[in-house]
């Protein structure tokens, strides 16, 4: 190879080392990244008294599921069936979200702003300054096979407010009717969804009474793809805690969008 031939080949590498990096793929993060990212959005839902008011088995702040701040920082996703049916209105019970980790942690005043019982979603504002939000993804993308994680509170506040992580798979995407105990447990909601059934994320995961309202998210991006609802109990319902099945279901997050949209029309 003459001098002059040699030169040009030389000449030509760092344009092909530029094309081969423009063709190699960014790095993803991390779950540890994505968590450390999701998880100052996460936050319970449940009902509190008026910090003046005597602390008792009665009235101590009440952890009733997860959620999870959208939109303006204001704004508190979770699900219906997590919501107390009644308030203490005579002791000024209030619905509350706790914001916030370990010792750190807030008590937000909210209110409903959006429900949505047939998709078991509602939308809460809170008072105060905004908090992290999470960004919703696109749920028509997922497959089964897909990677999910989700983050709540399984076991509610007993060891302080303090997030919990899992991971799991979607095993299946299956209409969200399902067959109830026994045929007295049947409910005018449950009727409603096999009348007008719509699918729901099948996971392949464990999750808790507690997790009930916890985003499931992409384990890479962190963007949110459903809304945890309900764990298939196979024994009783006391056995959950103990002998969980590993089967849990999840809302996608279009019924978020929507109810978002009918919030803010």
């Amino acid at each position: 190879m003459s001098y002059l031939s040699r030169t040009r080949h030389l000449a030509a590498l760092p344009l092909l080392l530029c094309a081969l990096l423009v063709n190699v793929p960014a790095a993803a993060a991390s779950l540890a990244d994505v968590i450390e990212r999701v998880r100052p959005g996460i936050v319970g839902v449940g009902t509190s008294y008026p910090p003046r008011q005597p602390i008792g088995d009665r009235r101590a702040d009440t952890l009733r599921g997860s959620g999870f701040v959208v939109g303006d920082g204001h704004l508190v996703v979770t699900n219906y069936h997590v919501l107390p049916e009644l308030l203490d209105y005579d002791n000024q019970q209030r619905l509350a979200v706790f914001a916030g980790r370990g010792a750190e942690a807030r008590v937000h005043p909210a209110e409903i702003v959006a429900e949505d019982p047939l998709h078991d979603l509602a939308l809460l504002r809170i008072s105060g300054g905004p908090l992290p939000t999470l960004i919703l993804g696109d749920s028509s993308t997922v497959r089964e096979g897909d990677s999910v994680a989700f983050t709540g509170f399984p076991i509610g506040a007993v060891l302080g407010l303090y997030p919990v992580t899992h991971r799991g798979m979607v095993s299946s995407i299956t209409p969200v009717a399902r067959t109830a105990d026994a045929a007295r447990d049947l409910t005018a909601l449950q009727l409603q969804r096999m009348r007008n059934p719509f699918d729901v994320l099948q996971l392949d995961a464990i999750a808790y009474p507690g997790n009930s309202g916890s985003p499931v998210y992409d384990p890479e991006t962190g963007r949110v793809l459903g809304v945890v609802n309900s764990v298939f109990v196979k024994e009783s319902r006391e056995s959950v805690l103990e002998r969980p099945s590993g089967i849990s279901y999840a809302i996608p997050v279009v019924w978020v969008r929507e109810l978002l949209q009918r919030a803010n029309p």
